[in-house]
């Protein structure tokens, strides 16, 4: 167990002999299944440990011009790109980190295919299949009007130089919801499968889960497979990587009562550092904590920004916190880092002042160089 007083509040902290683990799973999937399995940098960009996710994997997969060069640069190879829109100003640099590139549309495919094309790279086309099992919709790439994929009625053929299809529907989810992504991906694409070379499954195959059947997925895949003899097939999986692999260490600052509730207020905040457990939400578990039982005296935790909503609860606490406390989240790696830093890889907007005179000054530019920093 680690020794949370060892290290700075607030801190993420990663468990390697956690991570190990969840790699011996999927390489077992890898080894068995002839599946393709790269990492999802959207779901952790922490590229300190890069050299051990490259040995334990196919590749790298990025969602942004920074995250794409941080593949080359720090995973030492190219990426698969995926990105809702890319444009002018970034595409260049997207394809020369990529040897693979997805477009979301047809009119994407349209504008930019064609450089990728004469520089070699393999592109593909994210398509819709119309199902998902995410019941969330601010996670549901499949809910009615949907930006996200190409849907069938727009796809009776595909566009020369298309070598790939892409989807992306599942978020923690089990096997037998990929097999149901897979027949209404078949139902409605069925008839360009013979005509490309690849195949992506996108991520949300949470395969080191505790309760998730690896043999489930690894049957699934080969039955595809099996109709689909051609076809190479790609899973990017972010959260299975580094599922509970690590905390979000913290320490009790003050406490307040107030009309009966008891708040523990905390060095870190729900709204910059945890968003995930205001959008979902989420309510992660903590060391020593649990639900609390009828009776039970409870505890929100209250985040150090000033936003009022900055809070979550309640938990109960094994002994009851006090200031000075270690609060540890746990489950705090995938996603909740990237986002508190440049998810995506999506740089800030700039910032500029509008002078009196009419003349502009940009005053801060945000880039790679600031996500890398971040993200190490």
């Amino acid at each position: 167990m680690v020794d949370f007083t060892k290290v700075p509040s607030p801190c993420y902290v990663l468990d390697k002999e956690l991570l190990l683990r969840n790699l011996a799973k999927i390489d077992y999937v890898r080894s068995r299944s002839g599946a393709e399995i790269i990492v999802a940098l959207k779901a952790c960009a922490m590229w300190s440990i890069f050299p051990l996710l490259a040995e334990h994997s196919d590749g790298a997969t990025a969602s942004s011009a920074a995250e794409a060069r941080l593949v080359r640069e720090e995973f030492g190879r190219p990426a698969h790109t995926y990105a809702p829109v890319y444009t002018d100003s970034n595409i260049g640099e997207i394809l020369d980190c990529s040897d693979h590139i997805t477009f979301n549309s047809l009119r994407q495919f349209e504008r930019f295919g064609q450089q990728a094309l004469l520089r070699g790279i393999s592109c593909g086309l994210r398509v819709n299949p119309g199902y998902s099992p995410v019941e969330t919709d601010l996670y549901n790439p499949c809910v009615p009007g949907s930006r996200l994929g190409v849907v069938a009625e727009e796809l009776a053929e595909l566009p020369a130089g298309i070598e790939g299809l892409h989807f992306h529907v599942l978020c923690e989810s089990r096997p037998h919801h990929l097999r149901l992504a897979l027949e209404a991906l078949e139902k409605r694409f069925g008839h360009l499968l013979d005509r490309v070379k690849w195949l992506n499954m996108g991520g949300g195959h949470l395969m080191t889960h505790a309760e998730y059947d690896c043999d489930e997925l690894i049957a699934v895949l080969r039955d595809f497979r099996a109709r689909h003899p051609h076809l190479r097939l790609i899973l990017e999986p972010g959260s299975a990587f580094t599922w509970r692999t690590g905390y979000l260490v913290s320490t009790v600052e003050d406490t307040v009562s107030n009309g009966g509730v008891n708040t523990a207020m905390l060095d870190v905040s729900f709204a910059c550092h945890m968003p995930d457990c205001l959008e979902m939400p989420y309510k992660p578990a903590i060391v020593g904590a649990h639900e609390p039982a009828e009776g039970e005296k409870r505890w929100r935790m209250g985040g150090n920004s000033c936003l009022a909503g900055d809070y979550f609860g309640d938990w109960a606490f094994d002994v009851e916190p006090k200031v000075g406390d270690r609060v540890v989240f746990e489950d705090m790696i995938h996603y909740t880092m990237v986002k508190t830093t440049m998810f995506n890889g999506v740089a800030h907007p700039s910032i500029a002042i509008a002078e009196p005179d009419g003349s502009v000054r940009v005053v801060k530019r945000f880039g790679y160089e600031d996500f890398r920093n971040r993200m190490s």
